[in-house]
Parts: structure tokens; sequence; C-alpha cells
């Protein structure tokens, strides 16, 4: 007897029209959660990648965590095994996409904008993977328990960056809006991650300088367009009143009742009691070496602004809870830490400051500092209360443009994955950069190699004998 289950839904008979077609787009934008993805008690991606920064500290119960900051990690962590599960789970359901769409009958318009968002969420995954663990799998068409790529080989990285680069350039021709205010993946958007590959690629391992200059080209796309102002105040980087507005270019969405985190929990020291949050995790600290960089008059290190040490108590606001640190403020979601305790700001993917930062900083490795250059970091101090730059050489420049990356885009991913492009780290104590390799820090050992990559899943070198693990893993 042959069964003929028409309710069934499979890879080959799903896309059969414009909303299965839509459907399947909308819900690849889980995907762009995947930095807040939690992996234990207070241990959650964007974590992970910001305690390899050298730069932060946990005041929290959490096991990963301690093994990050002490470099005891291995390869069966839970960080290396989720993060490369989740990115591979959103590049098949982009892949099915990118390879079942084209064959539904549907506007054509509609087809090319879906097919778009579907090439940037594919690029943006393959961006994380290659950048985190290296030469990783590149796998294009959708798998099966027949394809020669259920059991794949690492590819090397410049082919991964080749097809990163082929898909934004793809995303950038389907006709999506220059800019979109919902949430959606916009032509900014598009272009935003796009200059932040040139400028990769740019750096180690491939050094193709050649792209310092494509970086600095697109960056000026989105500069020359002006379509996304500074905000006048810090607040609106975390408040619920901003969300998608101003400066950002993309955020991963949450709403209550839809999709929640626990990032403003996370950020808050251990159980201090001023929040209605069931925890407060003291997961991610600021090390105090790196807070006391901050030129005076910053008003980002002032209270309440990218930090605070201080706050009313919740159960009796008559009362303030000093923490003995500085906690990042540049988190803490007023609405849910004093309404219903549910956390669901937006995660900050791409915002106009770096792309600021990215032109200043290429257009200097390109051709040296232009009048350009100098007034997009001016923009960023001006808004900092701090003194314009001016008549710097290349390599002062070039450190300042840095600096200004650690201070404004402080624990937004960014850090560790500049650390892994130009081989250099903040030397906090003296106020300048150094090679990474045997560096001590504020809080750990000296750095090792092979920290610059994460370790290749200790289940995927198991269950696939084609796969190699990293060097010192």
């Amino acid at each position: 007897m042959e069964e003929d289950n028409r309710s069934t839904l499979t890879q080959a008979n799903y896309f059969t029209n414009a909303t299965q077609a839509q459907s399947a787009i909308d819900g690849l934008y889980n995907r762009l959660r995947i930095m807040n993805t939690d992996v234990g008690y207070g241990e959650s991606m964007w974590i992970g990648v910001e305690l390899m920064a050298l730069h932060a500290t946990t005041l929290g119960q959490s096991f990963n965590n301690s093994q990050l900051i002490n470099q005891s990690i291995d390869p069966a962590n839970p960080y290396f095994s989720n993060m490369w599960n989740l990115a591979y789970n959103g590049i098949g359901a982009a892949n099915l996409a990118i390879n079942r769409i084209p064959s539904v009958s549907m506007d054509e318009t509609q087809k090319k904008a879906l097919l778009g968002q579907a090439y940037f969420i594919r690029a943006f995954l393959y961006y994380h993977l290659v950048r985190l663990y290296g030469d990783v799998p590149l796998i294009t068409a959708p798998v099966d328990g027949a394809s020669p790529d259920l059991y794949p080989s690492r590819t090397p990285q410049a082919e991964v960056y080749n097809l990163i680069i082929a898909d934004l350039q793809a995303a950038e021709q389907a006709g999506l809006p220059a800019v979109d205010r919902t949430g959606r993946i916009s032509q900014g958007a598009v272009k935003a991650l796009l200059s932040s590959v040139y400028l990769t690629t740019a750096g180690y391992p491939l050094q193709i300088k050649a792209n310092y200059q494509k970086a600095a080209d697109k960056a000026a796309e989105l500069i020359d367009a002006n379509q996304y102002p500074l905000f006048a105040n810090y607040i609106s980087l975390h408040n619920n009143a901003d969300k998608n507005q101003g400066e950002f270019i993309l955020q991963a969405q949450y709403a209550f009742g839809i999709a929640t985190n626990a990032i403003s929990a996370q950020v808050i020291p251990y159980f201090v009691g001023i929040s209605k949050y069931n925890d407060e995790f003291g997961a991610l600290i600021p090390t105090p070496g790196f807070y006391n960089t901050h030129e005076r008059g910053d008003l980002r290190a002032q209270e309440q602004q990218f930090y605070f040490s201080k706050y009313p108590s919740i159960k009796d606001p008559s009362q303030t809870v000093n923490f003995g640190t500085q906690a990042l403020y540049k988190y803490f979601q007023v609405e849910s830490a004093l309404g219903n305790g549910v956390g669901d700001e937006n995660w900050t993917l791409l915002r106009m400051p770096e792309v600021m930062l990215i032109y200043a900083e290429a257009i200097n490795e390109a051709s040296g500092a232009t009048p350009k250059a100098y007034e997009q970091i001016n923009k960023i101090r001006a808004r900092a209360k701090l003194p314009a730059l001016s008549g710097l050489s290349q390599a002062q420049f070039r450190e300042a443009v840095w600096k200004e990356r650690y201070h404004e885009l402080a624990y937004e991913n960014k850090a560790y994955f500049d650390i892994q492009r130009t081989r250099q780290t903040y030397d906090v104590a003296n106020n300048r950069f150094v090679n990474v390799i045997g560096f001590k820090g504020e809080v750990g050992p000296a750095y090792q190699e092979k920290y610059l990559l994460w370790g290749i899943p200790s289940a995927e070198i198991n269950n696939n004998k084609n796969l190699t693990q990293n060097p010192g893993w």
C-alpha cells in the first residue's frame, strides 16, 4: 500500500506559490538572532565573542565564560558547537530558498527582492563562520541524505569570501529599498555589510590591499546618501522607541510575546537588585582598564551614557545600589528592567558610526586620510563631546580610528574581529596597540595564537572524517 499524504510538506512540494516563498524568507530572519542564542547560564554567543577580545570579565557563575577568559576552553564547548550548528542550519534554509524560489510563479519584482534577502542572510552567516573558524565547508545547495555535501571538507577562506561578496552583490541588485525602518534588510544593510567584508579581507589573513579602496567606496555610498542620521542621545541605542530608526542600519528584531532575550539582564552585575528580571547575571562586565582609556570629557564614559556604576534599588527606589564597578548601560533596557521583567530590546548588527569608521580607516590605508575621513571620525567625537582631530600622520590616524572603534562600538562584537584582521590589540595600560600574540591583558593569561580562531566542534570532527581541526585545538 502506497501512502499519498499531500498535506506533508517537503523540500520538493513546499515552494509552490508566492505566499510560501514569502513565508520562507520571513523564517530566515530568525537567523539574524544568532548572536543572542543562549548556551548556558549567563552565556550567550555575543558574550562569548566579546570575552575573547580581552576587555571584559564576568562576575557571574558561568563555567563556560570563565573558560573563555582563562583560555582553557576546548572544541567540545557549546559556544563552538552551537555557533557552527545554528549558522549551517540557517545556511541550509537560505540555500533551499535560493534554489526553489526561482521556479515559483509570482511577481518577478517580489521574487527578486525575496532572493536578495536570502542572499544577504547566507552571506551574513558565512561571514561569521569564516571569521570564527577560518576555512569552513562551503555549501550552496540543499542537502539531503544522498547529497555529496553530507560530509563536506573545509573550503579555503578566499573561496568562502568570494561567495560572501557575490551574494552581497546579488542582494545589492535585488531592488531592495534604500532604507527600511521595519527591521527588514535594505540596500543600506547590504552596502554596510559589504564594506565590512572588504575591510576584513584587506587585513589578515587574506591581505587583499586593493579591498581597502573598495571598503571606502562602499562606505562612501552610505555616507553620501545621508539616510542614517546619528542619534542626538545615546539612550536611543537601547530604548524601544528608537528601534530600527536613526543610525540603525540593521537590527535583529525582538518584541514581547514574540521573541525575547536576556541582553539587559546579562550586563547587570550579579544580583545587585536593580531590576525585575528573574536573574541579574553579571555575565559581561567591562574591565576597569578599558573604561579608563576614555579621553577626559568623553560623554560616553559618563554615568548612564554607555556605562553606569550605580542605580536605584528595585525594592526601595530611595536607596542607591553602588556596583563597585562599571556596567554596560549601553544595553540596559529600562522599559523591561522596571516593567514586566522580560527583555525585548533589539540587537544591533550594523549602525552608521561603524560605516563612518570603516570609511576613515579604509581610505587612510588606501591613500591617506582625507578631509572626508576626518569629517567622519570627528562627527562621532563631536557627539561624545571630544575635540576634533587634525594633522595626524597615516600611522597616527590609523590608531585614532582603531581607538574610536573600541570606544564607540564597545561591546558590539567588533573588537575580536578587529583583533583577527589587524593582529593588534589595545594595550589599555599604555594607550597603544601591540601585537596580540603573547600579550597579557587585564584578565586571563597571555594571548595564545590559536585563539585567533575557534576550534572546529569536536562532534563535527568525530562525525565527519573529511574535516580537520584548527591549529592548536
